[in-house]
């Protein structure tokens, strides 16, 4: 068999894939998994989406779309820049793609070339750096530690741009920890990137309308309007609506950089599923209530989750200010063994011990740049927390 390219040999499965694969594995012998390793909405995808994908099919919609993307889908998006972040963008600096991830792929690969560097906040969602070793780059992390609540200091950023800098990811709310940046911290984090003109940036919005509690998103365009012309503004219909099976993302950016992406993005699928696009131009442009009030049921799931883990000998967790997730540290677990007779280590031996011996699936903090932590998420129906925590209390209860 011929051997794979050298390319993979740096780039690992998703650590959360590869905690499901091992829940699946247990729950076809028969036991009851609780999976919080998963980044999925447990809610429906809107009735209005929907209804938007089965008239666009019975209409005919159904031909190889736009490379870029449908003009509907451009339009929605355009007026969403507008409407949530006072964000100005042409239909030519606009496309979209299938997911946010091939918004991110599609760009490395359009800008990377061997050895330019890629700074990465951490903790981190685990494709950031994996994605920018397949296009050539070089991930760079800064710690963003807990007691600046996971959130970047412009000081750390300043420190991690070198001349081999072609990156800066930022992603907040953040995945995993749920950190958000306030408009001070984000105009501190920009006055670091006007001093570097040859960086370009791009932000992660994905979790923008899940943020609790009256803390106010912003993102870093429209916070800084001067930084704009090398600004890749991310998003998507995954999160806020709940549509991660609809594969829809889409960016605003400089008309150069969206044109090298679009060249891209021809030669490894093309334009995305019709029928998809005309339920995120719905998901758009229709009712917007439900997003808030699936934001109020995932702040009240925050609440308890947070409660009940710091109930855990050994565990203390954050409040994190959105997305839905939390990430704990069991440093107070560390060096113990489990009652099943297994040595905790470190944040990996803790996330097998506690699904092997209790049956709930998490992911460790390593995989996100991170340790000695576990992410947990809450997306999934309140019982099903309280019970997944409680078996988590027990676990640590048993640490001896």
């Amino acid at each position: 068999m011929p051997a794979l390219a050298e390319r993979l040999n740096e780039v690992k499965m998703s650590a959360s894939v590869v905690m499901g694969m091992k829940a699946r594995e247990l729950q076809a012998q028969g036991i009851k998994v609780i999976s919080l390793n998963s980044g999925e909405p447990d809610f429906p995808s809107p009735t209005h989406a929907i209804e938007a994908a089965h008239k666009a099919a019975l209409a005919g919609d159904t031909k190889y779309p736009p490379q870029d993307g449908t003009k509907e889908l451009k339009l929605a998006v355009q007026a969403k820049f507008r409407r949530d972040n006072n964000l100005d963008y042409a239909l030519d600096e606009i496309m979209i793609a299938n997911g946010g991830k091939q918004i991110i792929f599609n760009a490395f690969m359009a800008t990377l070339n061997p050895g330019d560097e890629v700074v990465v906040p951490a903790p981190y969602w685990i494709s950031y750096a994996d994605m920018a070793k397949v296009a050539g780059g070089v991930p760079k992390t800064v710690s963003c530690p807990q007691n600046n609540g996971f959130r970047l200091r412009a000081e750390d950023l300043e420190a991690a741009i070198t001349p081999k800098t072609k990156w800066v990811m930022l992603n907040f709310p953040n995945n995993p920890t749920g950190a958000a940046c306030s408009r001070e911290q984000m105009k501190e984090i920009a006055e670091v990137l006007l001093r570097h003109p040859d960086v370009w940036v791009m932000t992660d919005d994905m979790y923008e309308h899940l943020i609790y509690d009256g803390f106010e998103f912003c993102t870093i365009a429209e916070v800084e309007p001067r930084l704009k012309d090398r600004v890749l503004t991310v998003n998507g219909v995954s999160k806020t609506y709940a549509m991660t099976g609809w594969r829809v993302g889409f960016c605003g950016g400089p008309k150069a950089l969206i044109k090298g992406m679009i060249n891209m993005q021809g030669q490894a699928t093309s334009g995305i599923s019709t029928v998809s696009q005309a339920a995120a131009a719905a998901a758009l442009t229709g009712p917007q209530e439900l997003v808030a009030e699936r934001r109020e049921e995932y702040r009240g799931r925050r609440d308890l989750v947070v409660e009940l883990l710091n109930g855990a000998p050994g565990v203390i967790c954050h409040k994190p200010e959105g997305a839905f997730y939390v990430y704990p540290n069991i440093a107070g677990c560390i060096g113990k063994t489990s009652a099943g007779g297994k040595k905790i280590e470190n944040d990996t031996d803790f996330a097998m011990a506690l699904l092997e011996e209790k049956h709930v699936a998490t992911v460790q903090g390593a995989a996100y740049g991170m340790s000695p932590y576990i992410r947990i998420s809450y997306a999934t129906d309140r019982e099903t927390l309280r019970d997944a925590c409680t078996r988590i209390q027990e676990f640590c209860k048993g640490l001896s």
